[in-house]
């Protein structure tokens, strides 16, 4: 480990501590010769180019200059390193809300679109960004319906489900641009540092409906008040958006439903057979 976190980063490594690192990953605090710090994450079934996915994201999602992402210090296809965040109590949130405004608003190329291509990946599930027409058909068909095999839910569910999708076009919301979207925005990929200050961390992005991130921000917790107004002041949400949370709200469900199983099968179904 040592060795490889010397050869992407090019630093001498003075220690490497276990931390804990989420759902997938082994994850490391390191100690650099200098003194510095920095995270590592590693696991032994790593698919090639995942981590470089990861890189590529931070560092679109940083390109606005309007959030921090942690700085990419260097990754292959065994590990990530990544600069150290201190981290803190949660703080500004209307300075988030105005940050992931700008992040939203400097857009993607397409539906799907990501920084090196190909697939998103969520936790251990891949999922399709072929090219699609619209919004509502990318939604049903490259993240709803794909999932729903494996989502556990009962015949009943999986029929509510597929009448959502066949109703996409009258449930999505009025037509706009494709966003650049964190694409895993619960709460645990917002990291607060020691001035209370907002980072995004483990992103899937690609280009997406900008109502999908926030449906996650509120599934888990909610970001509050301050936090819509100032995103609304930056990037105003179209007519209905609140009554959209539950449509976005299936897809991190789905993706629960498939991963954990428990009571997520039945959230989707009340969600599905509601709309």
């Amino acid at each position: 480990m040592r060795s490889a976190v010397e050869a992407v980063t090019g630093r001498g490594v003075r220690s490497l501590q276990p931390i804990g690192g989420g759902d997938i990953n082994d994850a490391y605090q390191v100690q650099f010769d200098d003194e510095s710090f920095g995270f590592v994450k590693t696991r032994a079934d790593v698919r090639p180019g995942e981590y470089a996915a990861e890189a590529a994201g931070l560092r679109w999602l940083a390109e606005p200059g309007a959030l921090r992402t942690p700085t990419v210090l260097g990754c292959s296809d065994a590990l990530l390193v990544l600069d150290w965040v201190d981290e803190g109590r949660r703080g500004d949130t209307a300075a988030f809300g105005a940050g992931l405004a700008e992040i939203h608003a400097a857009g993607a190329d397409d539906w799907g679109v990501t920084p090196l291509g190909g697939a998103t990946r969520v936790g251990a599930l891949e999922l399709s960004n072929a090219p699609c027409p619209g919004w509502p058909a990318f939604y049903a068909t490259r993240r709803l319906l794909p999932l729903l095999p494996q989502a556990g839910l009962s015949a009943r569910g999986n029929r509510a489900v597929e009448s959502v999708c066949d109703r996409i076009g009258d449930l999505a919301g009025p037509p706009e641009p494709p966003s650049r979207l964190h694409g895993d925005l619960w709460s645990g990929n917002v990291l607060w540092d020691r001035r209370g200050r907002a980072w995004l961390i483990d992103p899937a992005a690609y280009g997406g409906h900008r109502e999908v991130d926030l449906a996650l921000l509120q599934l888990f917790g909610d970001p509050g008040p301050a936090f819509f107004a100032a995103y609304q002041d930056r990037h105003p949400l179209a007519a209905g958006w609140r009554d959209r949370v539950g449509l976005y709200q299936l897809f991190p469900l789905l993706v629960h439903a498939v991963l954990f199983g428990g009571g997520y099968p039945a959230a989707v179904e009340r969600i599905a057979l509601k709309l």
